[in-house]
Formats: structure tokens, C-alpha cells, sequence
């Protein structure tokens, strides 16, 4: 069975052109956990420890209460198909955060008004891709 990947070497994944804030802000939280609330608290906790796929599947895997035992056979199917990357994650699309893939396919974000952000966007040696956008031009 092919398996298809989320995962970026080395890329920084920009706010998307459309973003709503000009500074970050935590995705607020509510009754239940967003899409948002699980990706930030995945990263902002574990900086570089997950890949794409990894934070994409465990959102899906909580959402969808897939146990311990049945997360190996799943995340083989729910790879099977292409997924949406972290370019439509709600980070990046609505609350003002950057994204950095390291050299090893890990995930960390960074707000948009970080010194952090600034750098990415000026370092020539990774490559930069934006946030898809909300709503068509």
C-alpha cells in the first residue's frame, strides 16, 4: 500500500496571505477541542519532536477516538490517501502562525511578529511556501 507523507524538509510554511491577525494568538478554547487547539498544544509543547504526519494523524486519532491498540492499522490507512498538509493547518491560516520543518521533517511554530518568524523569512538555505489562503481571491 502507498503511502503518501505531509511531512516538508527544511521549509518554513508562511501565514497565509489572507491571515486575519497581525500578531499570533492561541487558538481560544471551547467546549470541545478545535483542530487548532490540539495542533498548537501538540507543538507549542513538543517544538521539533513530531513530524507533519504525526501531528496531523494524532489530531484525527483524538477527534475520532481511536484507540492505543488500533492506531498503527489506521494511520497505515489514513496514509493510504493523500491529506491535507499543515499549509491548511488553522495556525497558519487564521491565527498568525509560522511553521518551520527542520532537517529532519520536525514541526515548530513561530508567531508572526517573532524575531524568529523574521529570520526564516530572510534565510535563503530553507525554502518557503505560504498558508493556503481562506477564501479565493
Amino acid at each position: 500500500m502507498k503511502q503518501h507523507t505531509t511531512n516538508f524538509i527544511n521549509t518554513f510554511i508562511e501565514v497565509a496571505e489572507d491571515c486575519p491577525v497581525s500578531e499570533a494568538q492561541i487558538p481560544p478554547e471551547k467546549k470541545e477541542k478545535t483542530l487548532a487547539n490540539l495542533q498548537y498544544e501538540q507543538i507549542v509543547k513538543n517544538p521539533y519532536k513530531y513530524s507533519s504526519d504525526d501531528v496531523i494523524f494524532d489530531c484525527y486519532a483524538f477527534k475520532n477516538d481511536i484507540s492505543k491498540s488500533e492506531k498503527h492499522e489506521t494511520r497505515e490507512k489514513f496514509f493510504s490517501k493523500g491529506q491535507p498538509c499543515l499549509r491548511c493547518s488553522p495556525l497558519a491560516k487564521k491565527y498568525g502562525f509560522g511553521i518551520h520543518h527542520n532537517d529532519k521533517g520536525k514541526v515548530a511554530i513561530y508567531p508572526l511578529e517573532s524575531k524568529e518568524y523574521q529570520e526564516f523569512l530572510h534565510d535563503h538555505s530553507i525554502m518557503k511556501v505560504k498558508a493556503m489562503r481562506s477564501k479565493k481571491k
